[in-house]
């Protein structure tokens, strides 16, 4: 089982703390954890996974390992810029969105367009419909860590 875990490089420090919480639920779970290994975020998710002593991918969007996260299992140079973030979306199992920002949000986006995975988001943004309704039947809205990786990992199972 591969898990995205998404958020923004400036986070908040609720978001820190969730992501850290999500990647140490993750890595007791087995799962393996992708990211964009940089920093917020990111940093935090990877603490989380290797406090549990868990595996945590970093993918990158520059052409080399410079700016990522210490701690990460392994690094993967792409050289894409932001376009990597289709690289994390396609594979995961499930993507958990933690915070909100523009890189965040079009992770969400191309995970819903690639469909057939849970999409979970955790202190971030609200999809709502053409009508201002909440899209909570494709994008799985969390209210703490836990139900983060139960909705991620049940719903992929």
């Amino acid at each position: 089982m591969q898990v995205a875990v998404c958020g923004p490089r400036q986070c908040t420090d609720q978001d820190a703390a969730n992501a850290y919480e999500v990647g140490q639920l993750l890595a007791k779970a087995g799962a393996t954890v992708i990211c964009g290994g940089g920093t917020g975020v990111m940093a935090s998710v990877v603490a989380g996974v290797r406090a549990e002593n868990g595996l945590v991918i970093g993918v990158r969007p520059n052409d080399s390992t410079e700016g990522a996260s210490p701690g990460l299992s392994a690094v993967i140079v792409t050289n894409l810029g932001e376009a990597r973030n289709a690289v994390i979306v396609w594979s995961a199992d499930a993507v958990i969105a933690v915070g909100g920002s523009w890189g965040t949000l079009s992770e969400v986006a191309l995970a819903k367009r690639r469909g057939g995975i849970p999409v979970v988001v955790l202190g971030g943004w609200t999809i709502l419909d053409q009508r201002g309704n909440p899209l909570a039947d494709t994008v799985l809205t969390a209210n703490s860590p836990n139900e983060a990786v139960e909705f991620a990992l049940g719903a992929s199972r």
